[in-house]
């Protein structure tokens, strides 16, 4: 078990996956990192977007984070996530109707904190229709 990592994956509302694996792929503020066993020990926010559970050399699972954090230590993978969903669940049409509505909603802001709300949550829908390949949408 020392050529692996322990994942977990966790929701405000319970533990999503644990398992070991051999390597995840976190979608990081800074850029997506790859957590294999022995990693050097770190902190990071992780922004929308995807992540790869990898068996072998091939991804077994891959699951769309809308954010959060992620520690990793040489044994351990854990994110903790603002909200998770197996990409195979993401429905298209459903994030195609989100993403025009939350434009309508930037558009109708009364208020910066009310527009910055907005633009936040269009950016997580964004990402999760590029996270199903259909990221032709204006940005």
């Amino acid at each position: 078990m020392a050529d692996k990592v322990e994942f977990e994956l966790v929701s405000p509302e319970k533990l999503l996956n644990s398992q070991p694996v051999d390597m995840v792929v976190v979608p990081g503020s800074e850029g997506d990192f790859g957590v294999l066993a022995g990693h050097a020990p770190m902190i990071s926010t992780v922004r929308p977007g995807v992540i790869d559970i990898y068996e072998g050399d091939r991804v077994v699972d891959r699951v769309f984070v809308a954010g959060g954090f992620a520690e990793v230590t040489e044994s351990r993978c854990t994110v903790l996530a603002q909200d998770a969903v197996p990409v195979s669940q993401i429905n298209r049409a459903d994030v195609e109707k989100a993403i025009r509505d939350l434009s309508e909603d930037v558009d109708d802001a009364k208020s910066d904190a009310d527009r910055a709300a907005a633009e936040a949550k269009l950016a997580v829908a964004r990402a999760k229709l590029d996270a199903i390949g259909g990221g032709a949408t204006a940005h």
